[in-house]
């Protein structure tokens, strides 16, 4: 038989997961301070106690409307997916598994009209992107429902003439979100090599004036540099080659001498542990790879940092990208 509570059940909303829980407080919040500010406006109704009780309601209520979004937990990540039209189904089955609030893709490989934002948008995500064919390509992915600043969208590097597309920016409630898909540079003395060093010079000095603008923000991408040897599975087979050479190294400091902070090395981490594995020689059965993909936060965003971590799973699955997503908490 079926029961009357029964279909109460299947008729009222169930606030069971903290998400929704905040839905609620949110929607019922501003109702929840009007009536308050009702009660107040009627002083001839109510004591001095019960106008004081009530105007501390909302003053606690408004504080909490027009608290920034950016004091709630945050998680950013990153990863070079190494085609998006081959990894679109990982993407997507990854950010259902993980709940980021921001993806930062490299090496969408697809031009613009090719880029696949009506899935996303099935997924839950909002995208920017600035697309190539072939090569190169980044992407920012952004959760439905958090706040971003179409206006200060930037593809590439102002100023610098390039017809490869590496970077793109936006404000993400009021955090500057930068995905970069840092060149190669082939080998050290080579043509590519140069222009590598051509545009982290680029680079650092827009993200010198962007930091000067947005206090809080976040560098994520492919970098294509092995910070020190503990980033690198054997530093004397890779002595002299590019991705760690001294000049790329010293370049990756400069970014952190700008007053950002690797948030990867803010925490104790597993020895061995990187982001990038070669696909050939079995190099991800064997650990044999580098940590060239980073998250660096300006200090305002390194305070807030709770954890950042590397997500090997992906690496595992079926025709994968040879990188895998690296991902922070930034809240209180």
């Amino acid at each position: 038989m079926y029961h009357s509570r029964d279909r109460y059940r299947k008729t009222t909303p169930r606030w069971t997961s903290k998400a929704a829980v905040e839905r609620r407080e949110t929607l019922h919040r501003p109702y929840c301070a009007h009536s308050a500010q009702a009660k107040i406006f009627h002083i001839d109704r109510y004591s001095k106690p019960e106008r004081l009780m009530a105007l501390s309601f909302v003053l606690r209520a408004k504080s909490r409307i027009h608290e920034p979004r950016t004091r709630r937990p945050m998680k950013i990540a990153t990863w070079n997916v190494n085609s998006l039209k081959v990894r679109l189904q990982h993407v997507i089955d990854w950010l259902q598994v993980s709940q980021v609030d921001v993806l930062c893709l490299q090496e969408l490989k697809l031009p613009d009209e090719k880029f696949p934002r009506a899935e996303l948008e099935a997924a839950g995500y909002k995208s920017w992107f600035a697309g190539q064919k072939t090569y190169n390509g980044v992407g920012i992915l952004v959760r439905d429902g958090i706040d971003v600043h179409d206006a200060t969208v930037v593809r590439n590097i102002p100023g610098f003439e390039d017809l490869q597309q590496r970077v793109i920016a936006a404000t993400v409630n009021d955090v500057r979100i930068v995905s970069a898909y840092f060149p190669n540079g082939q080998a050290p003395g080579s043509e590519k090599f140069a222009y590598k060093m051509r545009w982290l010079d680029a680079l650092r000095e827009w993200l010198r004036e962007e930091m000067r603008q947005y206090p809080k923000l976040a560098l994520l991408g492919d970098y294509n540099i092995a910070p020190d040897d503990r980033d690198v599975h054997d530093p004397k087979a890779w002595e002299g080659q590019n991705l760690v050479s001294p000049e790329e190294r010293a370049h990756f400091l400069q970014l952190v001498g700008l007053g950002l902070t690797d948030a990867f090395r803010k925490f104790e981490q597993p020895e061995k542990l990187f982001t990038w594995w070669d696909y050939r020689m079995m190099a991800f059965r064997r650990n044999a790879g580098l940590r060239i993909d980073h998250i660096l936060l300006s200090a305002d965003l390194a305070e807030l940092c709770a954890s950042c971590e590397v997500d090997k799973v992906p690496r595992k699955w079926d025709q994968p990208s040879d990188h895998a997503p690296v991902i922070a908490d930034i809240g209180c």
